[in-house]
């Protein structure tokens, strides 16, 4: 701590100082509130921490969260930088173009020269996302929260460890111990008391002297259950435990009629927990209750659109919601409601897209939508010409994703499934040549997943599906011979994985059909 802050009692001082641009407000709310609670382990704990007995880091500044009342903005945020030990920026396009968080920037680096600034970035690549005032001098820590860089987990112990001055090894192996026994946990007891504690704070909503107050803290621990939880139970195969929070959540939102007086941040997340409960739904084949989920989900996202209609986040958030709709209208075989909802979205799709920076979640987004509408259009026997530019704008979206993220595997095997109906709408233009030419560029990707990763059961189901599709094709051409080669090698897959997973139904459907081409 320098003499200027020692002596001038004045002075507020915080553990760290949070630097963002308005654009990027849910995930400053966000990382402030997991930051301020966060508890470093017993062995790493030290003076230096606000709260030693406990291990909490200290107390964060964020502008509109610890000073909403001041009369001079500019001269609270001066102080608050004078007296934080730590300066985290939130990096994004928007963040590279903002003038205030240069400005803070510069004036944390002018006041305490050797003091850490922490880089955090959430969207964009670093050259698009880092503001110039960052690149210049001193180069900073760096954490990259985006799904295709650390991920939040790891780029969050980044920057906990960067602000404590800690180990990143330690928090990572106390973050692993903490995750295996919180889903053990959870699988238990713990399940009932946190329901319990949904019910009483979401009760406690109704008082409306402190509900802007108790309504953060109740949305908080949904979003903890209905986001983090959710992960943890999807990976131990568990995700079935969510079906009563889910329903106890979504009473809650559908007892909220008027969205008109709700702030956007959570109005935001609301329908990212709508969409993720929608999307359990549809995995469980439980289409009327996804039905409800995603109806709700287009409420919000249309609140949220009609306050801001220019804002790239809210017409993407819109556009999922009119997918999904269009989604369940097809599978009810409601044609014209599904064409309804599809344009609709097509048309978000192509607002979106005037937008210079175009983000990966947007173009995949894209890609599924039209690729949705390549196989409706198929299905329904549209004229050929209509069905082959679709899947062609498909593929190109899909290809679009994976130059946006290279190395990502889900991108490849999207990729690998464009080729597939593509190709499948040449053949329906009678085009046999480019038909195949797809289908092969589909065998290629498909098996390039397996090579890379020969233990990953769900490449090895894919690769063992596509070679069983493949051969399917090539006895529809009078090519038996050839097939019979492609069947054996997929029967060979689906045979492994039925063995090492007895109680998997569709490893067991895929072995039974392959064994009837076999005889």
């Amino acid at each position: 701590m320098g003499d200027a802050e020692k002596s001038d009692p004045q002075v507020v001082r915080f553990r760290a100082f949070v630097s963002y641009s308005h654009a990027d407000a849910v995930i400053a709310q966000k990382l402030h509130r997991k930051i301020e609670t966060y508890r470093l382990p017993e062995h790493l704990r030290d003076r230096e921490t606000d709260d030693p007995d406990n291990g909490r880091l200290g107390r964060i500044f964020r502008d509109r969260e610890d000073l909403p009342a001041a009369e001079d903005l500019s001269e609270s945020v001066k102080q608050a930088l004078a007296g934080s030990q730590v300066l985290v920026v939130i990096c994004s396009p928007d963040a590279q173009e903002s003038i205030w968080v240069a400005r803070e920037i510069e004036l944390f680096r002018a006041l305490h020269p050797g003091r850490p600034v922490l880089a955090a970035l959430v969207r964009g690549e670093p050259e698009e996302a880092f503001p110039a005032a960052l690149r210049d001098g001193a180069e900073p820590l760096a954490a990259d929260l985006r799904k295709e860089g650390d991920g939040w987990r790891l780029g969050f112990l980044k920057i906990v460890a960067g602000i404590a001055g800690v180990p990143l090894d330690a928090l990572v192996q106390r973050d692993a111990s903490r995750r295996i026994r919180r889903v053990m946990a959870v699988t238990g007891g713990a399940l009932v008391a946190l329901l319990a504690m949904i019910g009483m704070t979401i009760f406690a909503l109704q008082s409306r002297n402190e509900a802007q107050h108790q309504q953060a803290e109740a949305e908080g621990l949904v979003e903890y259950m209905l986001t983090d939880l959710r992960t943890e139970l999807k990976g131990v195969g568990r995700l079935d435990v969510m079906t009563k929070v889910n329903e106890r959540a979504m009473d809650y939102y559908e007892g909220q009629g008027d969205l008109s007086n709700m702030p956007a941040e959570s109005l935001e997340l609301r329908a990212r927990i709508l969409h993720a409960m929608g999307e359990d739904d549809v995995k469980l084949k439980d289409y009327d209750k996804a039905l409800k989920k995603f109806t709700e989900a287009h409420r919000v996202t249309g609140a949220l659109l009609a306050r801001d209609l220019d804002n790239p986040n809210r017409i993407f958030r819109h556009a999922q919601s009119e997918n999904w709709l269009g989604y369940l209208a097809y599978w009810g075989k409601d044609y014209a409601e599904s064409a309804s909802r599809t344009a609709k979205n097509k048309s978000l799709i192509k607002k979106l897209m005037r937008f210079p920076s175009r983000e990966a979640d947007w173009v995949q987004h894209a890609g599924y939508s039209f690729g949705s509408e390549c196989a409706r259009l198929l299905a329904t026997k549209a004229a050929p010409k209509t069905v082959l530019n679709e899947c062609l704008q498909a593929l190109a979206y899909i290809e679009e994703l994976s130059r946006l993220i290279p190395d990502d595997k889900q991108a490849i095997s999207d990729l690998a499934n464009r080729h597939a109906w593509l190709a499948d709408a040449y053949f329906f233009n009678k085009q046999e040549k480019q038909g195949f030419a797809h289908r092969g560029e589909q065998l290629r990707l498909v098996k390039s997943l397996v090579d890379d990763n020969p233990k990953n059961h769900s490449w090895a189901e894919q690769w063992a599906a596509t070679q069983m599709s493949y051969a399917e094709l090539l006895v529809e051409h009078q090519r038996d011979s050839e097939a019979e080669q492609y069947v054996r090698n997929a029967y060979t897959i689906a045979n492994q994985l039925a063995e090492l997973d007895r109680n998997n139904t569709k490893y067991a459907e895929l072995k039974a059909r392959l064994a009837k081409m076999i005889n």
